[in-house]
């Protein structure tokens, strides 16, 4: 450990359970020294997620369903009276209806659309506006996105374009905050066996095939992710804002299969 993270204190939002991409970058933020408060959402995660907070000497745990203002409300300004400000925040949240992950896109229902959108875009602006006077020494934000944003992926469908508005509005939000010292980036790590990836039609198979044909013959770890958070939250990622930074075995990089796997 280089307590890299020493005398930080953060939120992480959209931890499910062990295998969340959430608990990979908050048990990577603990072990470099950081104090963390986290969200749930119902009584059902909160039971799966206590554990995982007390294992690493957390008891900062609030309920929040980001499409609730009420309960937003109240949970910023829990943060401001236990911490009075904090240095970075985690959103790692994303929805879509699983039924539509699985079909073809043009059948993409207005309601659904509407949800994803909101639920995975406009929460990162609703949550950076409310952090923003609570991060007034400066400060990081961080969210998760997928290369489906920006290159077709089968059965991504909705969520693909969910993702290619959350980079867009990463962008447009480090340039907002930037004067204000906070930064704002975001990780792209590839298929991973999460509770959310296993909703995508396919996934296994797209698991799979990313780990054949990725330069590295491999898929990210939640150790990978969450030592790519650890650096991004820390004063060595002072000067990096608006970017996608992918963690995904160099994949992105490639225009087709492997030779062998053609």
């Amino acid at each position: 450990m280089a307590d890299l993270l020493t005398g930080k204190r953060g939120l992480v939002m959209g931890v499910a359970n062990e295998r969340s991409i959430a608990w990979g970058i908050a048990k990577a933020m603990a072990a470099e020294g950081a104090e963390l408060a986290f969200t749930y959402q119902g009584e059902t995660f909160g039971k799966r997620v206590q554990p995982l907070v007390e294992s690493i000497g957390s008891d900062f745990l609030i309920d929040v369903d980001v499409m609730n203002d009420e309960q937003l409300d109240a949970a910023f300004q829990h943060i401001k009276e236990r911490w009075g400000k904090f240095d970075f925040l985690v959103h790692a949240i994303a929805f879509s209806d699983k039924s539509e992950l699985s079909g073809r896109f043009v059948n993409t229902s207005r309601e659904n659309f509407r949800n994803s959108l909101c639920i995975s875009c406009y929460s990162l602006i609703d949550l950076s506006r409310r952090a923003r006077p609570l991060m007034n020494e400066g400060g990081t934000i961080l969210t998760l996105t997928y290369q489906g944003s920006n290159k077709v992926t089968p059965y991504y469908n909705v969520m693909g374009v969910a993702k290619a508005a959350l980079e867009s509005a990463v962008r447009y939000l480090a340039n907002d905050l930037g004067p204000e010292g906070i930064r704002v980036n975001a990780i792209s790590p590839g298929p991973m066996k999460t509770l959310a990836g296993a909703a995508i039609g396919g996934a296994r198979k797209t698991y799979r095939a990313t780990e054949l044909n990725a330069p590295l013959r491999s898929n990210a770890t939640l150790e990978a992710v969450g030592g790519t958070a650890v650096y991004l939250a820390s004063d060595y990622g002072a000067s990096t804002t608006g970017e996608i930074v992918h963690v995904d075995g160099g994949y992105h990089v490639l225009g087709m299969a492997q030779p062998e796997n053609l």
